[in-house]
């Protein structure tokens, strides 16, 4: 991609970010840009991502990724903390993430050649010092790593009640989940408020959005650790998906 081209998305980026209060700087917005490049090749060897343009790649890999800012704003997040993401896929939202505040973080994925792309990224973008990425399941680095993180993200990962379990073993005590969502119905958030008190945590904000050219509605919610969980986590592998908590607790389990 050609200079002119390049200076012209980073551009049209800057306007869709600053529409969401958001403000990079010149490289920051050729780095996010790089990222997005650099998935696009790879996603002709391996199935990363069913986008295919710059132009709605800009929208719904980046932009869709910074929506969590604002909300990582409101809960004050600082430079030195330290975030995991969830289900990664292409580097999405850790990558754009780190870029924007500096945080250091670990991005996990259980489909382990994603996670070797990702990776691949990080090094490209020189951000070894600040990411790594590893294969494997959100239980079991809870269990190698418990507490060990002040924010968990996740991007369209799983349902927010699954969610809310995952984060709750990783997270310190005051940590965050930030998820973002295209759509929550009102039987799903519900479930979450009710999986997160058995979590010792707590709905703190819900923050919507319209992404730009009508391509779609976004949610940010955020859970906060608040207390000890009163059950044990994590549970063994796919419970929480398969076992939702709050059924549990609602049959007398």
């Amino acid at each position: 991609m050609n200079e002119l081209m390049l200076s012209s998305y980073s551009a049209g980026l800057d306007s869709h970010l600053k529409g969401y209060g958001i403000f990079l700087s010149d490289a920051q917005r050729m780095t996010l840009l790089e990222h997005l490049m650099l998935v696009f090749d790879k996603n002709r060897e391996m199935n990363l991502t069913r986008i295919d343009t710059m132009e709605h790649g800009l929208i719904l890999h980046i932009l869709d990724s910074l929506l969590l800012l604002p909300c990582l704003d409101h809960l004050g997040y600082k430079h030195e903390n330290y975030f995991v993401d969830l289900g990664t896929g292409a580097g999405f939202p850790g990558i754009p993430l780190a870029i924007a505040t500096g945080m250091s973080g670990l991005l996990i994925d259980s489909v382990g050649k994603k996670a070797h792309a990702v990776e691949g990224f990080i090094h490209t973008l020189s951000l070894s010092g600040q990411l790594s990425a590893k294969g494997i399941r959100a239980e079991d680095l809870a269990r190698r790593k418990a507490g060990a993180f002040d924010y968990v993200s996740a991007r369209a990962v799983a349902e927010l009640p699954v969610l809310v379990e995952y984060a709750s073993p990783l997270l310190r005590k005051s940590g965050c989940l930030v998820s973002a969502k295209a759509n929550i119905q009102d039987n799903e958030l519900e479930a979450a408020d009710k999986t997160a008190y058995l979590c010792g945590m707590k709905r703190v904000s819900r923050e919507i959005f319209e992404l730009p050219d009508g391509l779609g509605h976004r949610e940010v919610i955020a859970y906060r650790k608040t207390a000890r969980a009163c059950v044990e986590l994590p549970r063994k592998n796919g419970m929480a998906k398969h076992r939702p908590l709050f059924l549990g607790a609602r049959q007398g389990d």
